[in-house]
């Protein structure tokens, strides 16, 4: 079973994603913001981290390229999932390391079959 961790300082975005994935056979974790999610990265070795962008004490562009400069989480699938949509902001995900990049409000059966697409899961 893939494990999926999900970055969200909202508890009730958190909660919905959490959800969504858990119905969909993933096992999931989550973090309330990027520290919390670079210290459980470094020890629970997700196959895939979904990251909001707006967050305290660590935004998402930070928390990407931190995920991408460790040894330990490099390789690790990142989805940036925001309300921040323009280009400049998909294009600044990108170049922080994301694999993907879903802007809220998301569409459910979008973001669990870039999840799957990302895992290689049919």
């Amino acid at each position: 079973m893939s494990k999926i961790l999900v970055v969200e300082d909202s508890k009730t975005q958190r909660e919905l994603i959490a959800n969504l994935l858990k119905n969909n056979q993933f096992e999931v974790m989550t973090a309330k913001n990027g520290v919390e999610a670079l210290s459980q990265a470094e020890v629970q070795h997700p196959d895939l981290a979904i990251l909001d962008i707006v967050m305290p004490e660590m935004n998402g562009y930070e928390l990407c390229r931190k995920l991408r400069d460790n040894p330990e989480t490099w390789n690790i699938n990142i989805i940036i999932c925001s309300t921040k949509s323009t280009s400049v902001d998909r294009h600044w995900g990108f170049r922080q390391g994301a694999n993907a990049y879903i802007s809220k409000p998301f569409v459910p059966e979008d973001l669990v079959d870039t999840v799957k697409e990302l895992l290689k899961i049919a």
